[in-house]
Formats: C-alpha cells, structure tokens, sequence
C-alpha cells in the first residue's frame, strides 16, 4: 500500500490484495480512527471531581440522561446517550433476541468457545492484543477478565438484553467508555506506537472483537460439529451488529449479514500478521492460571488435567499451525475433542426439536449464571475504567 500513513501493522501482502482487492484501501484507514464521542465523555469525566462522572454515567443509565440525579450530566454525556439510544431502522428485535438463545443454548460448547476461540483470536491479533498488555489486566487476572466477559457476553445474550432497560445495554455502553478511558491513558503514557499499530483500540478491532463473539463462535461450532442453521447464523450475526452500534463502531464499519461478517473476518485475519511474544504471553496466562492458582497438589493434579483438555480443544478449533504460533502445548488427551464432537452433534440435533428447545436455552441460562457468579466470585463486574496502566510491559 503505497499510503504511509497506514499503520504498519496492517500485512497488505499480494494475496490478501489478490482475494480482496481495493476492500483493503477502504478498510486500512479504519486502524487511524476511534471513538470520539466515547473519548469526549471521558475528557470531561476527568476534568471533575473523582466518581462524579462514573456516578452520571450510572444514573443515566438507569433513569436517562435527563433525570434530576443526572442533572449535571455534561453535553458530551448527553450526546453520547443521543447515540446510544438511537436504535437504527434495520434493528429487528426479534433477531436480535433469537441470536442470544441459539448462544446460550450451546451452554458448555459456547463457553468453551468464548475462552479458547474468541478470546485467544483476540490474542493473536499482534497488534489489537496491546491495549490488553499496557493494561496489564490479563496477565494479572486471566480468571477475572475472563469471567468479566463471560458476564458481557451472557449480558447481551439474554432476552431484551440490548433493549434500553436491559443489562446487556448498560453493561456495552460501560464498556465503551471503559475502552475510551483505556485509550486516553495509553495516549497519554507516550509509550503508544501509532505508526506501527494505529490508534489503540481504533474502529477495525472494535469491530473485529464484535466479530470474534459471532462469526468465530459460528466456526467453532462447525469444527466442534455442533449444527447451526443458516437463519440462527444470521441472528447470531445480526445482535453482535446492534452490540457493535451501541458500542461505537461506525456504521460503514458494520456488517449487515453472515456472508459479509465472514468476509470481514477474513479479510482482517489476512491482513494483521503472524502472532508475537505478546500474543503467546497472553495466551499462556489464559492456559495456565488455573495450574498456577493451584494451592493443593490434589487441586494442581486437577488443574493440570483441565490444562491438558484446554490445549487440545484449543488447537482443534484453531487449527495446528495458528495453536503452534501462539504455542499451545500439545498434550495428550486423544478422546477429548471426539468425545464433545459425538456430543455436540447430538446436542444441536436435539435443540432442533420443539420439545427440548426450550430446555436447552434454560440449561444454558443456568449454566452461563452459574460459570459467572463461580468466576466473579465475591467481587461483581462493574466494568469501571481504570484509574492508570501497568506500571510496565515486561
């Protein structure tokens, strides 16, 4: 690409240019540009007193920006809520609410899915994956982070998730300003490389990340042979385009169907490069904090085991190559990836049917509240910005 000011990081290699074509002129800029009404809340967050804007934030959500307890809200938090609130004419609700149940009716499936496909793609992006590291969130707390998304995506998952009252909404706009707070202190930390990486957390990963929690589940299923049908595909599809738009990706940016979400997916898969160290170290704290959290030698016995099936389901679903990239162990676990694929198989036969239906979408409801409040434990996800980074990237 003869462009310069295009991140570096953006792997414009003659077969990418050969399957996509001037696609990849029209997406590359998307790398240079965030969030601006999310970073304009945040700039004015802190210019007061500290709590009071997370505190407007808080009572918008819950009662609008134009109650008397949000009185105080400033003009860039009620034009962020003009955004927010604004549901775009293709939203349909009803597909909307049947993409979050063809989730959690995977129950087991889709949470094995979240750890060890959604989130370590995320991982081998090696440049999306450095807002994680200057962060230092994952490397100290793998557990917490993954239970504070498992919270996230169950959240929009629900029925009426992503309407205005719903928990899922509240928790996606917090998370958009917890990536705009995330972005104002790597600005200001003069560690950031935007020649190499583009701005941090920029409009083509957000929308990538809403592409992990859709399109790479729906891959994920298929090499675990769990069936889903082309109609749940789109419905899957079509609540991670309405979580996008809440969240803060510009519309152009959003995909409008199945076909064109994967093709999106495959064309930032093509262009962001081979996995780096950072890539391995975040994957190997996801692997390996249940071993390093053991206290017992029963409980590291356990952990090792789980490890073990953790790897091998891994690089089933990633594929040798990739898992061998971001070195995933290889371990010995031969029946454990047959096993789930013969169950899976039967299970996505059965939730087919119009009497299990139903049962597997409360199955998976109870098993999802459950895997939150055990990862949560005593400290719930509040989603509140960081105060400041890790002290160093080493």
């Amino acid at each position: 690409m003869e462009n310069a000011t295009i991140p570096a990081r953006f792997q414009d290699t003659a077969e990418a240019r050969r399957r996509f074509g001037d696609q990849l002129d029209r997406l590359a800029p998307f790398l240079l540009r965030a969030d601006p009404v999310a970073d304009a809340v945040v700039e004015a967050f802190a210019s007061m007193p500290s709590g009071q804007g997370s505190r407007l934030l808080e009572s918008a959500l819950a009662r609008g920006v134009d109650d008397r307890a949000a009185s105080g809200a400033p003009a860039e938090l009620r034009a962020l809520f003009a955004a927010v609130e604004h549901v775009p004419l293709w939203v349909d609700w009803g597909a909307v609410n049947r993409g979050g149940a063809a989730f959690l009716r995977t129950g087991v499936l889709g949470g094995i899915l979240l750890a060890l496909q959604s989130l370590i793609l995320g991982y081998a992006s090696p440049a999306g994956n450095k807002p994680l590291v200057f962060s230092g969130r994952l490397r100290e707390q793998a557990d917490r982070r993954l239970a504070e998304t498992s919270r996230f995506v169950y959240a929009v998952s629900q029925a009426n998730g992503m309407r205005r009252s719903g928990e899922g909404f509240a928790i996606t706009v917090k998370v958009r300003i917890m990536h705009a707070q995330v972005r104002r202190l790597i600005r200001a930390s003069g560690r950031w490389q935007t020649a190499l990486w583009g701005e941090p957390i920029n409009q083509h990963d957000m929308v990538a990340t809403a592409l992990l929690f859709s399109v790479a589940v729906i891959d994920g299923l298929d090499k675990l042979a769990y069936r889903i049908s082309p109609a749940q595909r789109e419905d899957l599809v079509h609540l991670w385009r309405y979580v996008a738009h809440v969240i803060g990706v510009e519309p152009e940016l959003i995909p409008g169907s199945y076909a064109e979400a994967r093709r999106l997916a495959e064309m930032i898969f093509a262009t962001q490069g081979a996995p780096d160290h950072d890539s391995r170290m975040l994957v190997d704290a996801l692997l390996t904090r249940r071993v390093r959290s053991a206290r017992t030698d029963g409980e590291r016995r356990r952990a090792e085991w789980f490890m073990a099936v953790a790897c091998g389901l891994a690089r089933a679903v990633l594929g040798d190559e990739l898992a061998g990239q971001l070195g995933v162990p290889r371990q010995r676990s031969p029946l454990v990836v047959p096993l789930l694929r013969a169950l899976a198989a039967a299970s996505s036969r059965a939730h087919a049917l119009a009497p299990f239906r139903d049962l597997a979408l409360d199955l998976g409801d109870l098993r999802w509240r459950r895997v939150v409040s055990l990862g949560l434990g005593d400290r719930p996800a509040d989603f509140e910005p960081p105060e400041r980074l890790a002290a160093d990237r080493s």
